[in-house]
């Protein structure tokens, strides 16, 4: 391959030269484990959902860097992660999906083999300019059951969120108390025969204090919420960023449940209520194990 000249070749060097030595191993760490992981691309280089492995690797790394040294992220038994399809039904808190984009980091940096974790979105997420764009080519999709199922017949490790914007925009007193489940997630798990992973992200509900959240100002602004933290809206943009919390991710053990996924809805709440508590077991583990909310 012919070797770069000219302006583009000296700002790349430039770059290099002043990127710190962590930052550079961060990214060779990351190109090198999303190699490993196995995409199906199509001639144009983007795989069946639109993911693309270059705009996934430029997104991975600002979500690496949160990871390693400002949310600190450990994990706890990330192996018990079965290879294959698998819904990952984990806790949502924080005003903002930083515990989605962390749980997502620790398949890429932490599991054996590396996994490319897909979300599933909001409906509203396709209606943000330029974003619904990066969120395709970085793996997530609206959660339709259509396109759940088409990633989980796929072999795809899939990201759910049952408590949804309940869940994210809890109020601060409300904390590590889990919000009402959805239940579309278990009818999937029984169309598709998909194992089921608990998970318990344990530092996100605090990222973010919520003081207050005005839905019908969220409405108004086409949000499902307006949340009041300690510092947004007071700081304009500066205040969705979130503190510095710790971040202590459990993983549970892999569920198989059997059964009509067109069963009514108190015989499927029965199994989700298996889901919720083995996620309510784990925060009891991980709030027991920390030391504080910084620790």
């Amino acid at each position: 391959m012919q070797e770069q000249t000219g302006p583009v070749a000296v700002v790349k060097d430039l770059v290099g030269a002043f990127t710190p030595l962590a930052v550079r191993k961060l990214e060779l760490e990351i190109e090198e484990r999303i190699q490993k992981v196995p995409t199906r691309l199509n001639e144009y280089g983007y795989d069946a959902y639109g993911l693309h492995p270059a705009a996934a690797k430029a997104a991975a790394l600002p979500a690496a860097l949160l990871y390693r040294y400002y949310f600190r992220v450990e994990t706890f038994d990330i192996d018990r992660v079965p290879e294959g399809r698998v819904l990952l039904i984990a806790n949502h808190a924080g005003q903002l999906p930083f515990d989605g984009a962390m749980l997502g980091t620790s398949l890429l940096l932490e599991a054996d083999p590396p996994r490319i974790a897909r979300p599933m979105g909001e409906y509203w997420i396709p209606r943000i300019p330029w974003f619904n764009v990066f969120a395709a080519r970085t793996g997530a999709l609206v959660g339709t059951p259509e396109n759940c199922v088409s990633m989980l017949e796929a072999g795809e490790a899939v990201m759910v969120f049952p408590e949804g914007v309940r869940g994210m925009n809890k109020l601060y007193a409300d904390r590590y108390k889990l919000q009402r489940f959805g239940l579309g997630f278990m009818r999937l798990a029984l169309e598709t025969d998909t194992p089921v992973v608990p998970v318990a992200i344990v530092g996100s509900e605090e990222q973010q204090p919520g003081l207050a959240n005005l839905k019908s100002v969220g409405r108004l602004l086409g949000m499902p919420s307006f949340p009041i933290t300690p510092t947004f809206p007071w700081l304009g943009p500066l205040g969705l960023l979130p503190l510095p919390v710790k971040y202590r991710i459990y993983f549970g053990t892999a569920l198989r449940f059997t059964g009509d996924p067109s069963d009514d809805d108190a015989t499927i709440s029965g199994k989700v209520d298996v889901v919720r508590k083995s996620i309510h077991d784990l925060f009891e583990r991980g709030l027991a194990e920390r030391q504080s909310v910084f620790r």
